[in-house]
């Protein structure tokens, strides 16, 4: 139990301290021909093994680990190259009732080199339900474009949601995705929005993979619904309006969490898939137990494969048929993987004391570099430039150690920090502080070459301009 900030919570299969939730699972999926990647798209090919199964990399020398200090630091390791205030914007600080509710309070994301996208809640009286008189969820989002380094607002407008988890996701083009419930709405810097996607319930979660081919959403969808069968076909699937996604699917799909054997005789109200962003088509769609962190790139998705002990072996299974085994970590709970860009995975496990490792490998195999963060960092954030050659670790930093016999209270939380990594190397190019606090995320941005970093700290949007990264990996192996 947590003090102060409620029960354990879990985002992405991992809670905030030792006993963190596995999210291992088998999926099956066969993505056919006319829904594959061009092959031009793909990378250098690897001689298969004579069963099928790609061959496993070849041992290399080992990495040394590297250890972040958890000494706070006060102030940003750089100085800021420029600052826009942001109280003239209208945004408040959220008060301390709202630390451990992970409430998506705002975001911070990158348009373009020079153009920023602030969005932030915004106060008001609470609504209610007219139906039941219960309190709703309704609230009103402010969003802004500024021009850098000016700061002059280019363009403005106010959004009505109607929750507090994450609504935002930025794309590659400069344009982003705003969910709504079960809507997702495309926009661009006029902030002006297009209907883009309509599920048949509520959307809890969406992931993109590096290139932005495809969407990753885990929905809700009652399981009274008889036109999804346990197996992902559909049964009779009605007229699609246009812009709605369809139940059915062109790939048949199994997937199993750990939580499945508890609760074999229910039928699961959760839904898992995967559609092509350009079109909206359905490649796979499955019934699931619990929400599915499922990393993917343009070749194929990663799985996490119990070992012996505390090992954890990472396989990349490829649309076209076939694995490859990349290489071990050794974790006290399933790693949580997570792609870079198309050729560079970081893995986060979880060491004996509740601290994490991160470790970043290639889809060639290789291990290019591994980072162990102190235990006193919980609820880690992971931020990426668009073009892999950066991330940003961001982590609330306690007063002690955090686990099952040692919970915190509020008061425990002694501030947020962010670590920006060199993706290529491991080097740390930015350490700072950033408040207010903001449990979800939200308030750190990576531009799309890496070489800006903007926070929210200390009443302003704060840039920095970094050197030019180092090289990413060069091209790893994939399978034909």
């Amino acid at each position: 139990m947590v003090r102060g900030l409620g029960i354990v919570r879990t985002v992405a299969g991992r809670s905030f301290f030792v006993a963190r939730a596995p999210l291992a699972f088998a999926l099956v999926v066969a993505i056919p021909a006319s829904a594959q990647i061009p092959a031009a798209q793909r990378l250098a090919p690897t001689a298969p093994e004579p069963n099928g199964t790609a061959a496993a990399p070849q041992a290399a020398p080992p990495v040394k680990e590297r250890f972040l200090i958890d000494r706070f630091p006060s102030q940003p390791s750089l100085p800021p190259s420029f600052t826009i205030p942001i109280g003239p914007l209208g945004f408040s600080v959220p008060g301390p009732i709202y630390l451990g509710a992970r409430n998506t309070m705002a975001s911070l994301d990158f348009l373009d080199e020079n153009r920023l996208l602030f969005t932030f809640h915004i106060p008001g009286l609470l609504h209610r339900d007219l139906a039941d008189s219960n309190e709703s969820d309704e609230r009103r989002i402010r969003a802004v474009v500024l021009t850098l380094p000016q700061g002059a607002v280019e363009a403005e407008a106010t959004w009505t949601l109607h929750d507090r988890v994450r609504y935002l996701w930025p794309l590659l083009n400069g344009r982003f995705l705003l969910r709504d419930r079960n809507h997702l709405l495309e926009g661009g810097a006029s902030l002006a929005l297009k209907p883009f996607l309509d599920f048949p319930g509520a959307l809890l979660s969406l992931d993109l993979d590096p290139a932005q081919h495809f969407l990753v959403t885990n929905s809700r969808e009652p399981a009274a619904n008889p036109t999804i069968t346990d197996d992902g076909a559909s049964s009779s699937q009605p007229q699609l309006t246009p812009g709605e996604v369809s139940r059915s699917s062109t790939a048949s799909a199994t997937i199993a969490t750990d939580q499945d054997s508890a609760l074999e005789n229910s039928r699961p109200d959760l839904v898992v898939r995967i559609l092509r962003r350009d079109t909206g088509e359905v490649m796979l769609v499955s019934r699931v137990r619990t929400t599915v962190h499922l990393p993917i790139n343009s070749t194929g998705y990663l799985e996490n494969l119990r070992g012996q002990r505390m090992e954890w072996m990472l396989n990349l299974n490829y649309f076209t048929g076939g694995t490859k085994m990349l290489g071990r970590v050794e974790s006290t709970c399933a790693p949580d993987d997570n792609f870079i860009s198309e050729q560079e995975i970081l893995v986060t496990a979880c060491g004996p004391s509740g601290e994490s490792k991160l470790v970043a490998m290639t889809t060639g195999g290789r291990t290019l570099w591994i980072s162990q963060t102190p235990s006193t960092e919980v609820w880690p954030q992971i931020v990426v430039a668009a073009n892999g050659s950066r991330l940003a670790w961001e982590t609330l930093d306690t007063t002690h150690n955090v686990d099952a016999f040692a919970p915190i209270d509020a008061e425990d939380v002694k501030e947020q920090s962010v670590t920006v990594f060199d993706a290529g190397s491991g080097d740390i190019a930015l350490v700072s502080p950033v408040s207010p606090i903001l449990d979800v995320g939200g308030n750190v941005a990576l531009s799309p070459s890496g070489r800006r970093v903007a926070l929210l700290n200390a009443g302003a949007i704060q840039v920095f301009e970094l050197p030019p990264p180092p090289p990413l990996p060069g091209a790893a192996s994939a399978h034909p």
